[in-house]
């Protein structure tokens, strides 16, 4: 039987570091009142002319040269992004141009913070039907280019860096691999984390200085019922995960959620009534990195020994739509 497995993983960030400190001045902060509501020491930001294909391709070359692969191996280029460097097209075209690979099918999906896990979901499928051997899939966001760094903006700009992950998927008939994906969304939420403009609804795609003074180009967010959602969602996610495959917490070497906030994710550990030991957390060097936060989170924690080949992981998301997933992993 045809099964999916990860061969490769890499992450990029920014070099620019921005610390708390460095936000005191613009957003009229300080570095308790981040590190309390939201666990963020540090974060990255891109500087001028950096963009989300300048991480992915790092990212991408990371993991290919992990994987042991060419560029003439890849089948097919998925991205997740909120924040491609142009409106359109969008990342996964530029990748293959920058590249220099075949044509093949590239493209990237709007999912927010679960785009990640929603396109792992999507390459599996693509690959246990035998229609791609080999895909690129990268998880990436600049969300510093659309954050108000302004005091009026510090709720949600203290939160957000930038980032890139990327993994090579491809087939195996081992016992190891991608064992179930589980997608869900309720766009009744989507205005409780969005950004409304540009947008084809408005004249002008809403680019008038009247609605940009109004701040509807920025990211909006309710803090409140995304936290009141997310941590009702990831321990129901993660445990469709479980039971899917006749696991249990016991089975399972380590929890990576999205890296959202440390709060949530203390939270979701408390409960599924896990030690923080069992769920990953990054987030205080890199802050909320959107649709990288975990491929990065994935890298970091292999690199540091919490799971190795044969155990179990379970990989987790919610945000913006509100769209929320979960996948079991055998390593």
């Amino acid at each position: 039987m045809i099964k999916t497995t990860i061969t490769g993983m890499g992450f990029s960030v920014p070099d620019q570091i921005i610390k708390n400190e460095d936000l005191e001045e613009m957003m009229n902060t300080n570095d308790e009142w981040i590190r309390s509501r939201s666990g963020i020491e540090e974060r990255r930001w891109v500087i001028e002319g950096e963009g989300a294909s300048d991480l992915s391709l790092l990212a991408s070359e990371k993991a290919m040269s992990q994987a042991g692969v060419t560029t003439d191996d890849i089948d097919m280029i998925i991205v997740g992004t909120v924040s491609s460097d142009y409106y359109f097209p969008g990342v996964a075209v530029q990748l293959q141009e920058r590249m220099g690979m075949q044509t093949i099918g590239a493209f990237d999906i709007r999912v927010g913070c679960a785009a990640f896990i929603y396109g792992l979901s999507i390459a599996d499928q693509y690959i246990k039907s035998g229609q791609c051997k080999t895909i690129l899939l990268v998880g990436t966001d600049v969300l510093s280019s659309i954050l108000e760094k302004s005091p009026a903006g510090r709720d949600v700009g203290v939160l957000f860096g930038d980032g890139a992950g990327a993994v090579i998927l491809q087939q195996t008939e081992n016992d190891s691999g991608i064992l179930s994906t589980h997608l869900h969304s309720e766009g009744k939420y989507m205005r409780a984390l969005w950004v409304e403009i540009p947008g084809s609804k408005f004249k002008d795609r809403g680019i008038r200085d009247e609605l940009l003074e109004q701040r509807r180009h920025r990211l909006m967010m309710n803090g409140r019922e995304v936290f009141k959602h997310a941590v009702r969602r990831f321990p129901e996610v993660i445990q469709e995960a479980l039971d899917e495959n006749n696991l249990t917490l016991d089975d399972i070497a380590q929890v990576i959620p999205h890296q959202a906030n440390q709060r949530i994710t203390e939270a979701v550990a408390k409960r599924m009534g896990v030690g923080l030991d069992l769920v990953y957390s990054n987030i205080h060097r890199y802050g909320n990195t959107t649709a990288a936060t975990i491929p990065i989170a994935m890298c970091e924690a292999f690199e540091e020994g919490k799971f190795s080949t044969g155990d179990h992981i379970i990989l987790a998301a919610f945000g913006s739509g509100f769209s929320w997933a979960s996948a079991a992993i055998k390593w």
